[in-house]
C-alpha cells in the first residue's frame, strides 16, 4: 500500500505546478474554454504542457484601427 501512496504523491508533485501555471496563463490570456478544460481534465500534465508551450503561444491577428 505504501508504494501506491508514494506513486500518488509523485504524480501530484509532478502535475500540480504544471496545472497551476497553465491555469494561471489561460486566465491571464482570457482563454476561458482552455481554463475549463485544464481544470476538469487530468492528463498527468500532458495537456497543460502542450497548452503552455504550443497553444498559448498562438498569435491572434488584430486589425489595426485607422488613425
Amino acid at each position: 500500500m505504501t508504494k501506491e501512496i508514494i506513486l500518488i504523491i509523485i504524480v501530484v508533485i509532478w502535475t500540480l505546478p504544471w496545472k497551476g501555471f497553465a491555469l494561471w496563463k489561460s486566465a491571464r490570456k482570457g482563454d476561458s474554454v482552455w481554463f475549463v478544460f485544464l481544470l476538469l481534465i487530468n492528463t498527468l500534465a500532458i495537456l497543460e504542457i502542450l497548452y503552455i508551450f504550443i497553444f498559448s503561444e498562438r498569435k491572434v491577428s488584430k486589425k489595426t484601427l485607422p488613425k
